[in-house]
């Protein structure tokens, strides 16, 4: 019988070590290795999303993971403190801020990227 219990997404990386640090040390979530080889990201929430080597890997051009904030200027000081570029977005048509902050239109939200090319955003709820 079909059943959503345990249900979770998942993403396609390129360089799993790279991305066990990148979401274990720069952005700080509980990373754990699976027994096929694949990361297990662990989010506050309580969710888990999965993580897996593609060797054709093609990067996701939307935002694939979001991380509710209640102040967005401070969760962006805070990446950019840790080497992250919120700003992807500048000069390619999007309103955004020398910050990489999109305002006004809806919650305030950034965009960065993980090293294989994903998007990823903070958005201020």
């Amino acid at each position: 019988m079909f059943t959503t219990t345990g249900a979770f997404s998942g993403f396609s990386v390129d360089d799993i070590p790279a991305a066990r640090r990148f979401y274990g040390e720069t952005l700080g979530l509980t990373v754990t290795d699976n027994e096929m080889g694949f990361i297990e990201l662990h989010l506050p929430s309580g969710g888990t999303v999965l993580a897996y080597p593609k060797p054709n890997h093609e990067p996701a051009s939307y935002t694939m993971l979001n991380f509710p904030v209640e102040n967005i200027d401070t969760a962006v000081d805070d990446l950019r403190s840790r080497g992250v570029d919120t700003n992807i977005y500048a000069g390619g048509g999007m309103p955004v801020d020398e910050k990489g902050i999109m305002r006004g239109n809806g919650p305030d939200i950034a965009w960065f990227r993980d090293p294989a090319g994903n998007v990823i955003a903070v958005i201020q709820v």
